[in-house]
């Protein structure tokens, strides 16, 4: 199980890179910061969704040398993936943590983090 330290860098890295995404698609837009801040939330949860889901990791989770799996090994798959971002999105759930480092957003898509 990865531990909280790898997972808080892969956390600020993956938003960097949104923050990134986010500058170029409001300057673009031409939206202003409250909206900005928006689209930056938008584009991480995506980016958790559609990375978690396909490859089962994250940019920044992929740096850190971290993955996300099922509890039986397997790939989380597109569906626990969008609830996993979901929940992660609202940030509560991803703040409480069981004895496992698993935040209730992985327990809700029995899901975990670990080292590659």
């Amino acid at each position: 199980m990865a531990g909280y330290g790898r997972r808080l860098g892969a956390l600020v890295l993956d938003w960097v890179i949104a923050l990134a995404i986010a500058a170029v698609l409001a300057g673009a837009l031409h939206v202003g910061a409250q909206t900005r801040s928006l689209l930056t939330l938008l584009v991480f949860g995506v980016m958790a969704w559609l990375l978690t889901g396909s490859i089962g990791t994250t940019v920044g989770k992929r740096l850190c040398g971290l993955r996300v799996v099922r509890v039986g090994g397997g790939p989380v798959g597109p569906l626990w993936a969008f609830v996993r971002a979901l929940l992660l999105v609202l940030v509560v759930p991803a703040l409480i943590w069981d004895r496992d480092h698993r935040g209730l957003h992985d327990r809700a898509a029995n899901a975990v983090v670990v080292r590659i």
